[in-house]
């Protein structure tokens, strides 16, 4: 009878673990996951982008700015008709035409193709800018996919040692060689890890679906599954020669350098508005015989031309001449603003890729196999009996911490090199 009742604790047991093993993971159900590489990556978010696709439509309507701003103003032709009095008095009809056009001066026409010009180098930057900020960013989203992959498959080595551990200790608790408690809370260890593991899972598969978003043009393609190597962010730098770099080459300081250039060019034009403009026009007026018994006139033709002078008397407020001064001001404090962020960026980006560096050394040189050696030293002792439960979960957690922290030391460290390459406008990541 004791043996027919230690059988079914033992089965039941087994069950237990049976089912904990099998829990059902997101990624054991979409398993069909194709590989991408960064490189494959960089060349889709190019082409299936949908915000560079969109910021590429402000450079072509820039284009459309500078055709514009090229055109003269168009002439205006205006025709008449009168009938003066022709059935009552038969005084005749009347017909006339007019040709007039704006001659604009002050070199308005020249200000505004000038100012398009450097409307569309500006789009062109910003468009460029826009490409460094989203390359850079999606850059992290796929190297935290990376990391996520790391902490999932930590998690379920975790999950599967101490599953393991839980599948003896029922044994060995139904052959007494250990309390209840302990095959107790060994199980419970086990379902927390469990939790763990599909808590990583979910963040590992959202993660994915991240990459799909930056890559794909419809909401059903394909999920990829990031593939790189964390070993290849190492660079030797030199930090005075990183911030002389970044001065030619970053691409916010060029837009801002450029949108000074902008801001001048509108100054210009508010100044050649100011300018008054010519109104000719040219015209031909015909009016037929007049019958009239009392004054008949003989049909003529008169051909007139004239000029029109505006009076301007808005150029006594000079709204639009300080708003253009004011906004070529702005400009100005906004580029030495950047110029003198530049150094300070750069140099918090250095200093961080430096130090994550050396953390990763001192994981790489001794800490991870330290742990490890703790881990396995302590579960062996533990299935000999000179050890307890504790003591191997203690083990197990600090192991496990070390691994998630030397991951996430990794993904730091790649991410603060991708923010110093930004910060310079440099680009030679490859993994």
């Amino acid at each position: 009878m004791k043996s027919i009742k230690a059988y079914l604790q033992l089965s039941l047991l087994f069950l237990f673990c049976s089912g904990v093993a099998n829990a059902q993971l997101h990624t054991e159900d979409n398993k069909d996951k194709k590989i991408l590489s960064y490189q494959t990556f960089l060349a889709k978010m190019g082409t299936h982008n949908l915000g560079y696709a969109a910021e590429k439509y402000n450079v072509n309507i820039a284009d459309a700015e500078v055709l514009a701003s090229k055109m003269f103003p168009d002439p205006e032709l205006s025709f008449g008709w009168a009938d003066n009095q022709q059935k009552r008095m038969q005084m005749g009809y009347g017909f006339e035409a007019e040709l007039s056009w704006d001659l604009e001066l002050g070199g308005k026409r020249k200000a505004r193709k000038n100012l398009a010009l450097d409307q569309k180098l500006l789009a062109e930057l910003a468009l460029q800018e826009f490409f460094h900020t989203l390359r850079a960013e999606s850059t992290v989203v796929f190297l935290e996919a990376m990391q996520n992959k790391m902490l999932y498959d930590i998690q379920k080595n975790s999950y599967e040692s101490m599953l393991q551990v839980a599948k003896s200790d029922s044994i060995r608790y139904n052959l007494g060689q250990i309390s209840k408690v302990d095959a107790i809370q060994s199980k419970l260890e086990a379902k927390s890890l469990l939790n763990d593991l599909q808590d990583a899972d979910d963040t590992w598969e959202n993660s994915l679906i991240e990459i799909r978003n930056i890559i794909s043009t419809h909401r059903n393609d394909t999920v990829f599954e990031p593939k790189g190597d964390f070993g290849k962010f190492a660079r030797l730098f030199n930090l005075e020669d990183l911030i002389v770099t970044a001065q030619n080459n970053r691409a916010d300081f060029l837009v801002a350098r450029q949108n000074k250039v902008v801001a001048g060019r509108q100054v210009a034009l508010a100044k050649a508005e100011r300018a008054i403009d010519l109104g000719l026009n040219i015209g031909v007026e015909n009016n037929s015989f007049v019958k009239n018994a009392i004054a008949p006139t003989p049909g003529n033709t008169v051909v007139k031309a004239g000029v029109s002078v505006p009076l301007k008397f808005s150029n006594r407020r000079e709204a639009g001449l300080k708003t253009a001064m004011y906004e070529a001001q702005q400009a100005d404090i906004e580029y030495d603003i950047i110029e003198l962020e530049l150094e300070k960026e750069i140099t918090q980006a250095y200093r961080n890729y430096l130090t994550k560096q050396k953390q990763i050394n001192r994981y790489e040189k001794g800490m991870l196999d330290e742990a490890k050696q703790v881990f396995e030293g302590i579960k062996y002792s533990y299935h000999r009996g000179a050890s307890s439960l504790l003591e191997v979960l203690d083990a197990q957690r600090t192991y496990n911490e070390v691994q998630q922290a030397y991951a996430e030391t990794l993904f730091n460290c790649a991410a603060a090199l991708v923010e110093l390459e930004k910060a310079v406008g440099i680009w030679d990541i490859d993994f």
